[in-house]
Parts: C-alpha cells; sequence; structure tokens
C-alpha cells in the first residue's frame, strides 16, 4: 500500500484499534465481575474476610456519608424554599426534598464517596499485591486470588451500599428540614406530611436497585484496575499503581453518573 494512501487510512486504523481495545476491555471487565460474583457464594469460609470489609467499606464510611448528607440536604432545603417561595409553592419542601434526594442524589453521592473512601484502597491495596508479586504467590499456592481477594469486597458492597443509601436519605432529608423548617420557617407538620406522601415504595425501591447496581459497577472497575496494573503501559511499580487508582477512581464516577441515568429512564 502506499505511503500517501496508508497516512489517509490512519485516523481510521487509531479509531478501529481503540474500538477493539475499548471492546476487549469490557469483555474482561464483564468476566471478572461475573467471576468475582459467582465466587461470593463460594461457601462459608469468606464470612471473617467479609465482616472486616463491611467495617472498612461501610462502619468507617458513616461518618462522611453523614457529613455530606447533612450538607446536601441543607444545601437542597435552602434552594428549594427560595425556588418554590416564589410562586407560593413552599409547602412542597418537603416533596422536593424527599424525592430528589430518595430518586437521585442520595444513591449518586453515595457512590461516589465511597470510591473515594473505599474504592481507591481497594485499587491501591491490590494493586500492590500485584508488583510486589503476592497475587503471583497466591497462585503458585492454588488459591485462587479473585476469591480471596475480590470476592469479600464485592459481598461487602452490595451490603454496605443500600444501607449507607439509607442513612444519606435519613440524615439529607433532616438537613432540609433544619433550613427550610428552623431556619426559613417553612411549617414544620407541613414539610413532614408532604415528605411521606410524596414518596412511594417504588421511589424507595428505585434508589436501592442504583444503590446495588453502583455497588457491583464500584468494586468491580476498582479491583479489576488493581488486578490488572502491572498491564499498564509505560507505568509500572508504585507509579502503575498510582494510574491505576486515579484512573479507577474517575472511570467509576463516570459510570455512576452514566448508569445513573440509564436507571433512571427505565425504573420511572
Amino acid at each position: 500500500m502506499p505511503q500517501a494512501e496508508r497516512g489517509s487510512l490512519a485516523p481510521f486504523a487509531a479509531l478501529g484499534s481503540a474500538f477493539t481495545g475499548f471492546i476487549g476491555e469490557l469483555g474482561a471487565l464483564t468476566i471478572f465481575f461475573l467471576d468475582s460474583l459467582r465466587l461470593v457464594f463460594a461457601g462459608w469460609g469468606q464470612f471473617p474476610k467479609v465482616v472486616r470489609q463491611i467495617y472498612f467499606i461501610g462502619v468507617q464510611s458513616i461518618s462522611v456519608i453523614a457529613l455530606i448528607g447533612g450538607f446536601a440536604g441543607m444545601v437542597m432545603g435552602m434552594q428549594l424554599y427560595f425556588a418554590l417561595a416564589i410562586f407560593g409553592a413552599d409547602g412542597f419542601l418537603g416533596a422536593g426534598v424527599g424525592l430528589s434526594m430518595v430518586r437521585e442524589l442520595a444513591p449518586v453521592l453515595t457512590a461516589i464517596m465511597l470510591t473515594g473512601r473505599a474504592g481507591s484502597a481497594m485499587t491501591a491495596e491490590i494493586g500492590v499485591m500485584r508488583i510486589s508479586e503476592q497475587i503471583d504467590a497466591l497462585n503458585i499456592m492454588d488459591i485462587n486470588p479473585v476469591r480471596y481477594l475480590v470476592a469479600p469486597k464485592m459481598a461487602a458492597s452490595i451490603i454496605s451500599f443500600p444501607i449507607l443509601t439509607a442513612f444519606f436519605n435519613l440524615i439529607a432529608i433532616s438537613g432540609g428540614w433544619l433550613t427550610g423548617v428552623k431556619l426559613l420557617g417553612a411549617n414544620e407538620g407541613v414539610y413532614w406530611s408532604r415528605v411521606q406522601d410524596s414518596l412511594n415504595w417504588s421511589d424507595i425501591e428505585g434508589g436501592f436497585i442504583k444503590s446495588l447496581v453502583f455497588a457491583c459497577l464500584v468494586c468491580t472497575i476498582c479491583c479489576f484496575e488493581g488486578y490488572f496494573t502491572h498491564t499498564r503501559k509505560g507505568h509500572v511499580g508504585p507509579e502503575g499503581v498510582s494510574q491505576s487508582t486515579t484512573t479507577a477512581v474517575v472511570k467509576s464516577c463516570v459510570i455512576i453518573l452514566a448508569s445513573d441515568y440509564v436507571l433512571t429512564s427505565l425504573l420511572w
């Protein structure tokens, strides 16, 4: 093929290479997720490790979730009060805060905060084990690294994300009550009545479905990036771990927002 013709086809070749690379990574990620999810139910021997991961992912994140949930609810209550008061509809403040938190903000913000606090730690931990050849040692000892390292994290994420999302909802709605009722003067009885009347079980169920999906996505992406940190081109050793951690957090946050749109379209 002449040099000029090869040069004209270079953009298409680069696009095709990027597309095939994306499909390959997506396939590897899917297999990694299915394998780790299967191994979650491999036996009760994982239970102590699952409990430790629940403590790390869930219990140690309570303070962060409470802080973010409180301020998110307070800001939402303040902004909605001012917007609704323009139309004389400040009585719907409770409905606005409750629906926005339960449907959208609580699962999304909880997942993003857990990605930054726990997901990055998962990637760094597994990445360090990879570059220090501890995962290779597990293979030599005939111990499945995915079952030993990833499956407990997956189980703990599936348990912790919905619980922390519910906790976020409670704190955020209380934060909206604090600013809307106590600071700005909305009617307290009307606020809580609107919260109760506006929320249906489908809203709560949808929020929990989102949190479960986010749990699987975050855990899979973060563990996958750490597990295959040795395959990163141009980045080896500690630099590779740092790049994998950054990539895992960025990918997880983008996927959370993209999947939130898809799930919202399907659920409501």
